[in-house]
């Protein structure tokens, strides 16, 4: 029988989405810099910590014997980069106590390290995934649609909201809500943020689809597809919570400029997945340590380009929006927010 997590890795590599958000995004270029390149700072804040880079390798997998071997090369990446590399649902390991495919800091002891749960899952439990990954916080997963769609998936939710009620209450580390591919809402941010959640990953639609995948293995809803906002329209949803909360974005992040509209729209970091798991799951190591570390360098000249500084200061930057981000300008974003 097929691991489901296996399974996952399998049509998330096969799905290539139809739209992505970031190409009806244009950035206005400044022509008269006040910065050398070598002042640009790529450093980043949020949940109270600092962050040399401002893009992070993003839940993908684990469970599985396959999962492990992604993984460990994840983490090798993310450690030789210096970037920060969040697990996938530490579920399956709280499951089975033999499972290893999580554990990769014994091989890469220097990684920046954090781990992720479901929010289906009891607050205890996510006390013993903190225990026994000592990550630096602790994502929370919201799946709502991919629940509905996957045949054996959860079909009572009235839990949910205290499960993260005490997540929020209980957790010894920092807290982030994540979405997966379907764009976090601004109603249900609000909502986490009453209940003591400071943090959120947007995961926008535009990567992987979990409807897609859920279809995949057996659906038969292939309609909704494309259920969901897309990556650019929930930061521009998520404008009024930018300043209470910090707001991260994920889902269809291609390369470094992607990135550079995600902050533009005030994200202060980028997670990517599909990208890297291409690139892991292709191209030697080597090869990829110098794609990942060159991103960096990518992000730097963009942002000399852009005449910022400090990645808070690209929020200061015009933008122009098209497609079906329906002509949009800067200026009816902010009067939104």
């Amino acid at each position: 029988m097929t691991n489901r997590k296996d399974e996952h890795i399998h049509y998330a590599l096969k799905y290539q989405s139809p739209y992505n958000s970031f190409d009806d995004m244009e950035l206005v270029h400044r022509s008269l810099p006040d910065y050398d390149l070598a002042d640009i700072d790529l450093s980043t804040q949020f949940l109270g910590m600092t962050f040399d880079f401002p893009f992070y390798i993003n839940a993908m997998t684990g469970g599985s014997a396959k999962g492990g071997e992604i993984n460990q090369k994840l983490a090798q990446l993310a450690e030789a980069t210096g970037i920060l590399m969040v697990t996938g649902s530490y579920a399956a390991a709280l499951k089975d106590p033999n499972d290893q495919s999580f554990q990769v800091k014994k091989n890469h002891p220097n990684l920046i390290l954090a781990t992720n749960i479901g929010i289906d899952k009891d607050y205890k439990l996510g006390l013993r995934a903190v225990e026994e990954m000592t990550p630096a916080f602790l994502q929370v997963h919201v799946n709502f649609m991919q629940e509905l769609l996957m045949p054996e998936g959860e079909r009572e939710f009235r839990s949910w909201k205290e499960n993260l009620a005490n997540y929020a209450k209980h957790m010894p580390v920092p807290v982030m809500l994540k979405e997966v591919g379907f764009g976090l809402d601004l109603k249900s941010m609000e909502a986490a943020y009453d209940m003591g959640i400071r943090a959120f990953d947007l995961s926008g639609r535009g990567g992987t689809s979990f409807a897609y995948i859920e279809n995949e293995r057996g659906g038969n809803r292939s309609y909704l597809n494309d259920w969901g906002q897309t990556t650019v329209q929930a930061l521009l949803n998520a404008q009024p919570m930018m300043t209470k909360a910090d707001v991260l974005a994920s889902g269809g992040v291609r390369h470094p400029l992607d990135m550079i509209k995600c902050f533009v729209l005030g994200a202060k970091a980028v997670g990517v997945s599909k990208t890297i798991l291409e690139l892991v799951q292709t191209k030697p190591m080597a090869e990829v340590i110098a794609i990942v570390n060159g991103w960096k360098e990518d992000l730097r000249l963009m942002m000399c380009a852009l005449n910022c500084q400090k990645i808070s200061d690209l929020t200061k930057v015009d933008y122009m929006l098209s497609g079906k981000l329906n002509h949009l300008t800067k200026e009816d974003v902010q009067k939104r927010s």
